[in-house]
């Protein structure tokens, strides 16, 4: 079939990745779907998709949460859009392209935005049975289905798309390998100091890395498929499947074949205008291009300026002279569940420049800036923390107002605030992606009329792209929104315009017990006589239970409106899984545990056939349990003497110890019964967000006190306090709130932190947080707890002799009551029929679940850019 160039002229566009959809959408936004038409060429199976947030595939979401393509935008635009039948040929004298299915459209305009494919070492074994590559959506596929029967992985390139493949095969159950020729991960990004750090954080997680070596050699059996590798420093690996991620080569042969220009190394050669230098009627655009600037970007930013480049040029618009000469380089991402982002000239590469670097090791932190000599930021390596990237990549170019050590100094270090968004200049592109400045987006808020982030977005492509930058829109627009005399909503959510802490003041003076009286008296007015939302409804309920013994309400979650307030973890008690099982872990206090007791919990699981963990916090996870077998799981466990560990709730989690002076020559304290009576103290305590805790016997620190929201170190004189730790996505070390004291002290001044926490935090915000938000910092925080300087610390501390003196335990209180029993089923109208969809496979003598990661269907997570901006929605 052919179809030649009409009276309407006609754009053809081969390739629907990212890039392609963005050129899309600014030929809509110029008004040039209307004036042409658009045929789009795509090889996948689907449309075009976020190939950034590729490997979140592995952790829930589905191709249509992935999916960047909106079907009613193609429809109302009058695009044809041609899946799985990518362009074979162009014939450029005919203006022609011809499709694998036969299809011939001829084109006054056509743009290559074909990608790239990912480089495959020329090694021998390369094509065994049990190698793939790690590109789109039906390579993670093939993988998951062939990880089913293999144990080990290997991942042949330590770059941003190795590391993620690493940490797909680690999630998949693999023992994972990474080999890197170079002699650092990540080699184009961070430099040596930042590839230290990198490597200490991922081979704590338990990958091996193999740095400075190449592959040699595939190995296979006498079936074709992978059995091991050879390394160019003569060692061996075994493996059963092997990812090549060692870079990718532009796709640039439909360009050769029909005689446009491409570069030595690839690369379809085009001018500023993104127009190839060969034909004036053809344009690339993306990974396929080689830009004026002789480089080929392999991220998706600079493919979205050329999309726009490109749409413009076509479309001859005298407002928007764009041009393409290069791009920002920089990038931030999480890979393997480590934040890392690299901006301008990270290397420092710029003469008689200067490095500004914070190193932690133990912490996995490394932060580098690099200063002119004007005191110009050129650039930085964040890794570990990469908190303030959009702050610091926006001032790139720019001296900053505050000296430069101050910007890499962790909070509790001695750095001053940190700088935030609204120090930039106007002129300062907040979004990389689509080049979107500070001023742009003010302009969005006072210009426009938007007053949310979602508003923001929709009006100036901020935060469309990667999402990096949601974070410094929701704070700019909150801001401007401020400084315009605005009243901002700080209100908890669309029920309640009071915060949280607000809500917990007025719970405990009224003795508020319930969520509906609550929301019926002091509920936004259109909310009143509602059911709430998901957002207050576990809030309130952990205020409620938090204060619990003094308003006189049940302590217990699941009792009476308590148990519609919870979320799903709390509603059954234990921690669902993925699979639809659930996880029970019992508290084991301090981490001392009898043989008698290690015996029982090791008998239940073989019982009940549950995978066991040891746990960070010095617990024993038992994995597996469908909901029906939780009641008797804990019946047996209450029988053994355990109790809940409250691994499912918002509250004190562990309270971590070494073996103090007890066992260890080096113990100045004894820190595991330090531990065991700070756990019993404080369990069951609900608060804003969970609590770890932990107590080091001296100053070796062995249980990494320092990393938690309430540690305890010991010396010669007592006990030193530190408060606001965090060793999680974010990294912080805790600060001294006081030092030198005795037994009851430390517990006095716990008491009070806690409460005061509780009492003032806002929802899901850990201790971390709120000591760098709540105004006076660390300082204010010293001065109520410690000094009593507003006169509360003794109703702080009757708040926690009541939570103590009424403690129960809430597995002991469900097995005891046969009316609680009947809420755990798998189905209410068939109570004996288990969930047929939770199953098992055997794996390292003990079992995983039965459940494809990757089936359709499966309930998708809500991302952190959902998150930020449900947040600046209010």
């Amino acid at each position: 079939m052919t179809t030649a160039p009409e009276a309407t002229p006609t754009i053809v566009l081969v390739g629907h990745g990212m890039v392609g959809q963005r050129f899309l959408e600014a030929l809509a936004e110029r008004g040039l779907t209307a004036t042409h038409r658009v045929v789009v060429l795509c090889e996948e199976p689907r449309p075009a998709y976020d190939r950034v947030r590729l490997t979140s595939y592995f952790s829930g979401r589905t191709p249509e949460d992935l999916s960047l393509t909106d079907l009613r935008f193609v429809e109302d635009h009058g695009i044809e859009l041609h899946v799985g039948d990518p362009a074979e040929s162009i014939d450029r004298e005919a203006r022609e392209v011809t499709a694998r299915s036969g299809l011939v459209v001829g084109y006054d305009l056509l743009v290559l935005a074909t990608g790239s494919s990912p480089f495959v070492p020329p090694v021998p074994g390369k094509d065994a049975r049990g190698c793939f590559v790690y590109r789109t959506l039906e390579d993670l596929l093939a993988i998951e289905e062939y990880a089913k029967n293999a144990t080990t992985g290997a991942v042949v390139g330590g770059g941003l798309l190795g590391l993620e493949a690493a940490g797909a095969l680690d999630g998949l159950g693999l023992t994972t390998h990474i080999v890197e020729f170079a002699p650092r991960l990540m080699p184009v990004q961070v430099d040596d100091g930042g590839g230290s750090a990198l490597l200490r954080t991922i081979e704590n997680m338990g990958l091996t890395v193999h740095t400075g070596t190449g592959t040699q050699e595939i190995v296979a059996g006498d079936d074709g498929a992978v059995t091991g590798m050879k390394l160019s420093d003569g060692s061996e690996l075994a493996t059963d499947l092997v990812v090549f991620s060692a870079g990718i080569r532009p796709r640039d042969q439909l360009a050769r074949d029909c005689g446009l220009t491409v570069g030595k190394r690839g690369g379809i050669a085009v001018d500023e205008q993104c127009r190839t230098v060969a034909d004036p009627h053809v344009f690339a655009i993306g990974e396929c291009a080689l830009a004026a600037d002789g480089r080929v970007y392999g991220l998706v930013a600079p493919g979205y300026e050329q999309a726009q480049t490109a749409a413009a040029t076509i479309a001859d618009d005298e407002t928007d002279r764009s041009t393409f000469t290069g791009a920002d380089l920089s990038t931030k991402l999480k890979l393997l569940g480590v934040d890392v982002a690299s901006f301008g000239d990270a290397h420092g590469t710029t003469a008689d420049c200067l490095d500004v670097v914070y190193s932690d090791s133990r912490a996995g932190l490394y932060k580098k800036l690099v200063i002119g000599s004007d005191g110009t930021l050129l650039g930085g390596i964040l890794v570990g923390d990469a908190e303030a990237y959009g702050t610091l990549r926006a001032f790139t170019g720019s001296v900053p107002p505050v000296p430069p050590e101050s910007l890499v100094l962790p909070a509790g270090a001695g750095a001053p605030a940190p700088l935030g968004p609204s120090a930039l200049p106007d002129e300062a592109v907040v979004c990389s992606c689509h080049h979107v400045t500070k001023g742009t987006v003010r302009g969005a808020v006072t210009e426009h009329g938007c007053t949310t982030v979602p508003e923001v977005k929709k009006c100036t492509k901020a935060g469309t792209g990667c999402g990096s930058c949601v974070k410094v829109l929701g704070q700019l627009v909150t801001a401007e929104l401020e400084a315009s005399g605005v009243e901002v909503d700080k209100g908890l959510c669309g029920c309640f315009a009071q915060t949280r802490e607000e809500l917990y003041e007025i719970v405990l003076a009224l003795r508020v017990a319930s969520h509906r009286d609550l929301l019926d008296r002091y509920g936004r007015e259109d909310a009143r006589g509602g059911d709430g939302c998901e957002v207050c409804k576990p809030t309130v309920g952990s205020i409620i239970a938090s204060l619990a013994p003094v308003i006189g309400a049940s302590g217990y979650v699941l009792e009476g409106e308590q148990a519609a307030l919870q979320d799903t973890n709390d509603h059954f008690l234990a921690n669902l899984q993925k699979n639809g099982s659930y996880s029970v872990v019992p508290r084991i206090p301090g981490g001392e545990i009898a043989p008698e007791k290690l015996i029982v919990i090791g008998e239940i699981a073989r019982d009940f056939g549950l995978y066991t963990k040891i746990t960070g916090g010095q617990r024993i996870d038992m994995f597996g349990a469908r909901v029906e077998q939780l009641p008797v799981i804990w019946a047996r466990l209450v029988d053994a003497g355990f109790e809940s560990g409250h691994a499912y709730g918002k509250s004190l989690r562990t309270v971590k110890s070494c073996v103090g002076q007890t066992w260890c020559r080096y113990g100045v304290q004894d820190s595991v019964r330090m531990a065991i009576d700070l756990e019993l103290r404080y369990r069951g305590l609900r608060s804003p967000h969970k609590l770890k805790s932990a107590v080091s016997g001296c100053a070796r620190e062995c249980a990494e006190a320092r990393s938690k929201d309430f540690g305890v170190i010991a010396t010669s004189n007592g006990w030193n306090l530190y408060v606001g730790g965090n060793g999680g996505a974010t990294p912080r070390h805790a600060d001294l709130l006081a030092q030198d004291l005795s037994d009851a002290e430390l517990v006095r001044l716990v008491d009070r932190f806690l409460m005061f926490y509780i009492r003032t935090a806002d929802r899901l915000e850990r201790t971390s947080t709120w000591l760098e938000r709540i105004p006076g910092g660390l300082d204010h925080v010293r001065d109520v707890v410690v000094h009593d300087s507003l006169g509360i610390c003794d109703e702080l501390e009757a708040l926690m002799r009541a939570h103590v003196s009424h403690y129960r335990d809430e597995w002991a209180e469900t097995v005891d009551d046969p009316g609680k029993l009947a809420r755990f089923v798998s189905f209410v109208n068939a109570p004996d029929t288990p969930d047929p969809v939770v199953g098992f496979v055997p794996e390292r003598d003990q079992m995983k679940p039965d459940l494809p990661l990757l089936d359709i269907g499966r309930r998708p997570a809500q991302s952190a850019e959902t998150a930020l901006e449900g947040s600046a929605q209010r």
